[in-house]
């Protein structure tokens, strides 16, 4: 029993040197330093969605014109199936 106890404290005690020499060794790097003149990483959200809301605009109005072109009748649509390969 006694053997068992100094063995789990030897094996404490071991974990935590090895996780402090690990931590040890952890340092900053240029990588992680942000530079004040360096452009954010994500683009600006607000911009993103204008333009998303620019584009559906305009895909809401070549809607309407494909529809008012199928309504007036001018237009005939024709489906033909694909030769089999």
């Amino acid at each position: 029993m006694m053997n068992r106890r100094r063995t789990g404290w030897t094996l404490l005690i071991a974990a935590n040197v090895l996780c402090y020499c690990v931590l040890g060794y952890y340092q900053t790097t240029e990588a992680m330093q942000r530079k004040p003149s360096a452009p954010p990483p994500f683009a600006n959200s607000v911009q993103q969605r204008n333009e998303m809301i620019t584009l559906l605009r305009d895909v809401r109005g070549l809607l309407k014109e494909q529809n008012a072109l199928l309504r007036s009748g001018e237009v005939k649509v024709v489906v033909v199936q694909p030769e089999k390969r």
